[in-house]
């Protein structure tokens, strides 16, 4: 009887130590949308065995995608695995109001993303937001534009920079229009010359009143996160007007917090209000033959206890156990294909 007790008891203090460690695993993720409506992310399952966690991004693919870069990324990134994935926009080639294609050319980054083994949290660029039917597309499929989540005490805000007054966005989409045709040769002209050139909206994109409103909101909402992620396509941040970041950094004030964007193709990296502010350069989106800072990467970020450590991997250099680049062969083969 005394046996059958202890057998009991130990199974008991097995058991229960083992409950509580799965639960201590489970991660807090936290969000603002409703449950049935669609969202810009590719699923809320994450999978956590450490006490800090660790994510990736990807930066353009488009603005001239070259084939199979992307395919690679997405090998490599599993290789590494983070807890999840976020982007900075320009995610398809887009710049059209033929919903036909606009489906084909999502269907296509869909399945190739959906190969990763964590969640994606998808961000919109001036290719996949070019005009007021592209922007109709992208609510129906992925939801909000502009949003926010919070993971274990992280705050992250997934900003739209191409938040235009659906008029002015016209406007853009029709100068840019007849942009991509001078440089084509379609029709004469120098870029330089062209309005879209000048439109300040081209480099540095704008912030409607109504997303900054409801950012301010959300940081009133976390004002004790361990830090901040502010993640957006075009840089804000160089805008120097009412459109611009200015507002929300001071709403930002003394918190911890990194601004990331893409758009450029050009990596840099800058220290702004005392904080990391970095444009990174392509995930296989076109590039610039003489910029040496025009490289594909996978930015990879470990939130440790005090702060994030933040570390860009050039794809050239992530290697499968042979020595060779996931997916396509040796590192020359891949030095090749950079200025296709």
């Amino acid at each position: 009887m005394k046996s059958y007790y202890y057998k009991i008891v130990f199974i008991i203090l097995f058991i229960i130590p083992g409950c509580n460690s799965k639960q201590s695993l489970q991660p807090d993720f936290e969000h603002n949308l409703n449950n049935n409506d669609p969202k810009p992310w590719t699923s809320e399952v994450f999978e956590k065995s450490e006490d800090d966690f660790t994510f990736a991004i990807i930066s353009d693919l488009n603005g001239g995608e070259r084939e199979g870069i992307y395919n690679i990324a997405v090998e490599q990134i599993n290789r590494l695995e983070p807890t999840f994935v976020l982007s900075v926009g320009d995610l398809i080639d887009g710049g059209t109001e033929d919903t036909l294609q606009l489906k084909k050319e999502w269907d296509s980054f869909d399945n190739r993303t959906s190969k990763l083994d964590m969640p994606f949290f998808y961000l919109g660029g001036n290719h996949d937001l070019t005009n007021p039917i592209m922007r109709a597309f992208w609510k129906q499929r992925f939801g909000p534009r502009f949003y926010h989540f919070v993971y274990e005490d992280v705050l992250f805000l997934m900003m739209d920079s191409e938040d235009f007054e659906e008029q002015r966005m016209q406007e853009i989409y029709l100068a840019r229009a007849k942009a991509i045709k001078i440089i084509g040769g379609e029709i004469e002209g120098k870029y330089e010359d062209s309005e879209y050139y000048h439109m300040p909206e081209r480099s540095t994109g704008a912030m409607s009143s109504d997303q900054l409103e409801y950012y301010a909101q959300v940081l009133k909402q976390y004002p004790d996160v361990k830090w901040t992620f502010v993640l957006m396509h075009k840089p804000l941040w160089m805008r120097e007007d009412e459109k611009g970041l200015e507002k929300l950094e001071d709403a930002l004030g003394n918190r911890k917090y990194t601004v990331i964007n893409g758009h450029f193709h050009s990596f840099s990296h800058r220290i702004k209000n005392g904080k990391d502010y970095m444009i990174l350069g392509t995930t296989g989106g076109s590039q610039g033959k003489d910029d040496i800072n025009s490289f594909d990467h996978i930015t990879f970020v470990r939130m440790a206890k005090e702060k994030p450590i933040i570390t860009h991997l050039r794809m050239d250099g992530i290697l499968d156990e042979t020595g060779h680049i996931p997916l396509n062969g040796d590192s020359l083969s891949f030095q090749a294909s950079k200025h296709k």
